[in-house]
């Protein structure tokens, strides 16, 4: 049986429509999954939303409206991106379920059964847009318009003094384990700046964690409490072990998927992630994921942040309708160094389309299958021995594709996998070029077809290398090449393929342009 390899996105909060930083995230996870699939794991990918807390309660009472119809429609437009951008998830969980309320409270009787809940009041200082609790250390003084001074979270958001009766979770006792937990797992939390960051937080030492609350009751009820419900974060984090089948610890699913491998997650919402939950986890004696990856944040053109109060959040739907899925998947992972913050615009997505995309992949196979359709009837070419430029091409395609980009994509190192594909693919325009068999169709026929054999072979591996990241247009180049589905994977597609495929009488359709070109907006456009 092949071997689990569980990956979850954060739980997205749909108190609004999806932005592009959603679906950055998305698209991220989608292409680890995606990889591993092809690397012969057995994959479950998870995505969803946590829709309770005191932000969408808020939210749906301005609009006079239910809190669960505000909740199922925000929801949808979540479960709409995913689809649209052609993430291969397994599961979309929601908090609002059944199925995630019997996980939550189990979690929750685990931890009170290991003594680690207590009743008492809570008065601080809390995040509305948050959902989270800030000592007063952490706030940052701001001057309102009125000459007034107001508090702001870390995040820059809003905070108000809370004081109610609330269940309290012993984080405090944890300081030392998790501290134990980073050193003897020191992947737990990646990038490392975002370990260093954790690490600083615990070692200043933890306070216990007010986990319930009382001043509303959408959520999940705290089981023989009347009146409180449980701390968004507790419900949301615990959406994770829900996609693996808890609380049926002993259901296949749980036991074949959990631990989970990674979690993707924002570097805003690390803390939840790498503190909260794997105490939680500690107390309820469960397993611990193997890995939390904080991501970056996506900016604006000019390097802000985007939000809703900065009028700059941008709708990756039309992005996607504008340049097509796979060029916005493309530009994403190529772009952006995975792990640090990066920034988009709409003429750099356009460049990279056409430029890469385009221009050095699309067009390298349009013009050698488009030469093989025209003078060759379609039919796959004899290979008559080969050159050392030939052999030269066969190694630098097989190093990507057997080394370099699952190398890099193992560690999650997405962009470096990018770029070692486009040397390869510039490797191929540079042998096309000097071999030209546009002008041995007549002075050698058969270096002529060995060219294009070797071109064909070549193109068919950075197809399915590629993959992960443009899943949509390989496929569709991997069809009209005629690639058997058992050779599309990292292992397969090095396997002696061709001449099956050649001697099956297998011919070309004539290639239309993979990926058409992409024109910039016009002035003022995003």
């Amino acid at each position: 049986m092949a071997e689990p390899f569980y990956i979850t996105t954060a739980i997205n909060y749909p108190n609004g429509r999806p932005h592009i930083g959603h679906a950055y995230e998305g698209i991220a996870t989608d292409v680890i999954a995606r990889f591993q699939r092809l690397m012969g794991r057995d994959v479950r990918f998870i995505t969803g939303t946590d829709e309770h807390g005191l932000k969408m309660d808020q939210t749906a009472r301005k609009a006079g409206r239910t809190t669960i119809d505000l909740a199922d429609e925000m929801s949808g437009y979540f479960r709409e991106m995913a689809d649209t951008l052609n993430l291969s998830y397994d599961d979309f969980v929601r908090t609002t379920e059944q199925r995630h309320h019997a996980a939550s409270l189990e979690l929750w009787r685990r931890m009170e059964a290991a003594g680690d809940l207590y009743l008492d009041r809570y008065e601080g200082w809390y995040s509305v847009r948050d959902e989270a609790f800030y000592e007063e250390s952490e706030l940052v003084d701001q001057d309102a318009a009125d000459g007034t001074k107001i508090k702001l979270s870390p995040q820059g958001t809003p905070v108000e003094w809370t004081a109610e009766e609330t269940w309290f979770f012993r984080l405090s006792e944890y300081q030392d384990k998790l501290l134990a937990l980073y050193r003897d797992n020191p992947d737990f939390i990646r990038p490392e700046s975002r370990r260093n960051e954790v690490l600083r937080f615990v070692e200043g030492g933890l306070k216990d964690l007010s986990v319930s609350r009382t001043s509303f009751d959408w959520g999940v009820p705290v089981p023989g409490s009347d009146g409180h419900v449980m701390y968004v974060w507790v419900d949301a984090l615990t959406t994770y072990m829900t996609g693996a089948g808890f609380p049926e610890v002993d259901g296949e699913l749980f036991q074949r998927y959990w631990p989970a491998n990674i979690h993707m997650i924002g570097k805003d919402i690390v803390r939840f992630h790498t503190v909260y939950w794997p105490a939680f986890l500690m107390s309820a004696d469960l397993p611990l994921p193997k890995q939390v990856f904080g991501h970056g944040f996506l900016l604006a053109r000019g390097g802000e942040k985007m939000s809703k109060s900065a009028g700059n959040v941008v709708d990756p739907m039309e992005l996607a309708e504008r340049f097509g899925v796979d060029s916005l998947r493309y530009f994403f992972m190529r772009e952006i160094a995975f792990g640090q913050d990066g920034s988009y615009s709409a003429e750099a997505i356009v460049q990279r389309a056409n430029g890469e995309l385009g221009n050095a992949f699309g067009n390298l196979a349009q013009r050698t299958l488009g030469f093989m359709a025209k003078n060759l009837q379609g039919h796959l070419p004899q290979i008559h021995g080969h050159s050392e430029a030939d052999k030269a091409l066969f190694e630098a395609v097989d190093r990507a594709v057997s080394k370099d980009i699952p190398e890099s994509f193992e560690k999650l190192a997405l962009q470096q996998g990018v770029e070692a594909w486009l040397q390869a693919v510039f490797a191929c325009n540079a042998y096309i070029d000097s071999e030209a068999p546009w002008a041995l169709r007549k002075s050698d026929p058969e270096r002529m077809e060995t060219v294009l054999a070797t071109l064909y072979i070549c193109i068919a591996q950075l197809a399915v290398a590629i993959q992960p990241v443009i899943p949509a247009s390989s496929s569709k180049l991997l069809d009209l090449m005629g690639i058997p589905q058992a050779n599309r994977t990292y292992v397969g597609v090095r396997e002696a393929w061709y001449s099956p495929l050649a001697e099956s009488g297998f011919q070309i359709a004539a290639p239309t342009p993979l990926f058409p070109r992409l024109e910039l907006p016009e002035e003022g456009d995003a």
